[in-house]
Order: C-alpha cells, then sequence, then structure tokens
C-alpha cells in the first residue's frame, strides 16, 4: 500500500460508489469486524480515546463531531480516521440524516494519504456488524423472536444484518415513539424478508419481554430499560448506550464491551457505575474480541442474561473501508484525486 513520491493522490469513494462493492449488505461488514475484533484482542492495533467536539448550541446528546484515529496492523497495515457529525434535529430540521461522516485512510509506511470515502454507510453497517457478531458468540442458538427499540436509519441497518445472518428469526417486534417510524421500518424490510412477522408493539417494554435479542436503537439520554424486563437466556446489545438501567449491569449474568477504555468514559452508564464504585474493569466479563479470538467464553448456558454495551471503535470503520479501499483497487471503481493539484 505504497504511494508514488513524485505524484500522491487520493482514491475517492462515494456512497455510490461503496454500495457498488456491496456496501449495502451484511456480510463484507461481518467478515471484517471479526477480522478486527481478533486484531483488537491481540494487540494489534493502536487507538487514542477519541475526543468529542461540542459547543454551546448542542441542544441534544447527539450533537457533536468526534474525531477517532485508529492504527491497525498486518499484513495490509493502515491507519485512518472517521470524522463524523451529529444533529439531533437534521431529519425534522433539513431532511438529512441525523448523522455524516467521511473517513480517511494514510499508508502505514509514509503516512501519506490514499483514500477518502463517504463514511456514513460504513458507519451505520459496521455497528450492525457488531452486534451480529456478538449475537454469533451471545446470543441463544436458533433463537427467533428480536426486539428492536427505536426504528430509525440504524434500526434497519441493524435489523437487516441480523435477518440476513440469522435465518432462524421469525418474529421481530418494534417500537419507537414514533408510530410513523415503525410503518416505515416495516414497509423497508417486509420487501425482502417476506417469512418474517413483524409485530408493532405497544411499548418498549412488551417488545422487551418477548425477545430473545433484544437491541436498542434510540437517542435517549437517559435509561428506560430495566432488568425485570428481560427474559432468562436473553441477549441484550445496547446500542445506543443510554437506555439501560444500571440494575441490568449489575444483575446480568455477563456484561461485554467492545474497548472496557473507551466504554468508561464521557459520564455513559458504565462510566456512573464505576464512579458510584458498583462496578470495575475486574467485574466486567469480557471485551468481544477476546471472545472471537476464544480467549474468554461466551454464552455458557441457556439462561444466561448477556448485556453488550458496544461503544463504538474507530478500529471497527477503519477495518471495514480498509477492504472495501482494496476492492475498489481492484475493481477500479472510485475516482482518482491528485493531492497536490
Amino acid at each position: 500500500m505504497t504511494t508514488s513520491s513524485s505524484s500522491p493522490g487520493l482514491l475517492y469513494l462515494s456512497r455510490s460508489d461503496l454500495m457498488a462493492l456491496d456496501g449495502g449488505i451484511s456480510q463484507p461488514y461481518v467478515d471484517a469486524t471479526i477480522v478486527g475484533l481478533a486484531a483488537h484482542a491481540r494487540g494489534d492495533s493502536v487507538q487514542p480515546l477519541k475526543p468529542y467536539l461540542r459547543w454551546p448550541s448542542a441542544d441534544h446528546i447527539a450533537d457533536r463531531i468526534i474525531a477517532m484515529p485508529c492504527y491497525l496492523g498486518g499484513e495490509q497495515a493502515v491507519a485512518g480516521l472517521k470524522w463524523i457529525g451529529s444533529r439531533q434535529h437534521n431529519p425534522a430540521r433539513f431532511g438529512l440524516e441525523r448523522a455524516s461522516a467521511v473517513i480517511v485512510l494514510n499508508d502505514a509506511q509514509t503516512n501519506y494519504p490514499i483514500a477518502i470515502m463517504e463514511g456514513g454507510l460504513i458507519s451505520g453497517m459496521r455497528t450492525a456488524a457488531i452486534t451480529a457478531v456478538a449475537t454469533r458468540y451471545l446470543a441463544r442458538t436458533g433463537f427467533s423472536d428480536v426486539a428492536c427499540i427505536g426504528c430509525g436509519l440504524i434500526a434497519r441497518m441493524q435489523m437487516q444484518t441480523l435477518l440476513e445472518q440469522f435465518p432462524s428469526i421469525e418474529r421481530l417486534y418494534l417500537f419507537d415513539l414514533s408510530p410513523t417510524a415503525i410503518d416505515s421500518l416495516i414497509s423497508t424490510l417486509a420487501k425482502r424478508f417476506q417469512n418474517v412477522e413483524f409485530i408493532r408493539a405497544i411499548s418498549a417494554e412488551s417488545a422487551v419481554r418477548a425477545a430473545e435479542v433484544v437491541v436498542t436503537c434510540t437517542v435517549t439520554d437517559s435509561p428506560y430499560l430495566s432488568y425485570d424486563w428481560i427474559k432468562p437466556g436473553a441477549f441484550v446489545s445496547n446500542v445506543s448506550i443510554m437506555d439501560v438501567h444500571k440494575d441490568v449491569y449489575e444483575k446480568a449474568d455477563k456484561v461485554v464491551v467492545d474497548d472496557w477504555d473507551q466504554s468508561n468514559r464521557e459520564k455513559k452508564i458504565i462510566n456512573q457505575l464505576v464512579v458510584e464504585g458498583r462496578f470495575s474493569r475486574e467485574q466486567l466479563h469480557a471485551e468481544l474480541g477476546e471472545i472471537v479470538i476464544g480467549d474468554r467464553p461466551g454464552r455458557e448456558s441457556d439462561d444466561e442474561i448477556i448485556l453488550l454495551n458496544p461503544m463504538g471503535m474507530a478500529l471497527d470503520d477503519i477495518v471495514c473501508a480498509r477492504h472495501f479501499y482494496h476492492l475498489a483497487c481492484a475493481r477500479g471503481v472510485g475516482t482518482q484525486l491528485p493531492l497536490y493539484g
């Protein structure tokens, strides 16, 4: 992955380019995510804590821009950065997706930039891939009932990925404060997954109580999901981080994170529990990569309640971006941009 010093250039990949490289389906992200999690567990990456940029006009916890840098080693070593911005009012005020992103890749030998690509698609789909990989290790075998709380764009990617990866799914219990959002998600998914029953739950509680796998996809800044809602043997992927009450962390049989240092910050629930002396690194069951490479067990009994708290790692974005960069180079997809003009 070297660059000519006489004529350095960038490969630009738009969202359409990524879609042409199968960026709209889950398998490339699942495959890349497994590689990334293994690298994380083996220490073959460098991932500084991500800074959050906010300013006074921020009205919501989701109003921020985050810089997410990472070095990923191995035969195709690469470094990169995801620069992801979010405004809660974007859909209603501007008709835009809530979050937008770009990803920059740098050659690990020269440190020159070699690619820039639209990052919103990768960001959403890699987040769904984390849930899918975790579900493989932490959910009950042959589960059939899934609950999704929140029915926006992230929920669509999460549910699409689970349905593509787990043909045992028979029912989706969907809840959102907006009935229109539920209808829109059902309409999108039902076109492809015709053998699945889509159930409009009357509350978040009723959806959670019915499910063997629960996925949170909201923008809440206050917990609502209590331990008493969760059925024995359920797996909860707490994608939106702030949804689950503290008692779930304390009572669950296993709590898993993607990265402990990333999770224990920014006054998120885990960080609050640590500050209060109610949770610690020693009480954590594992980081997900440790389970992927076999250093720690996943699910060990059908009755275990297991909670995943995936804060989101730059590594996930960079390992997926690396995959699409190499695929684009091989297939001649994308636009070459001169770095110096």
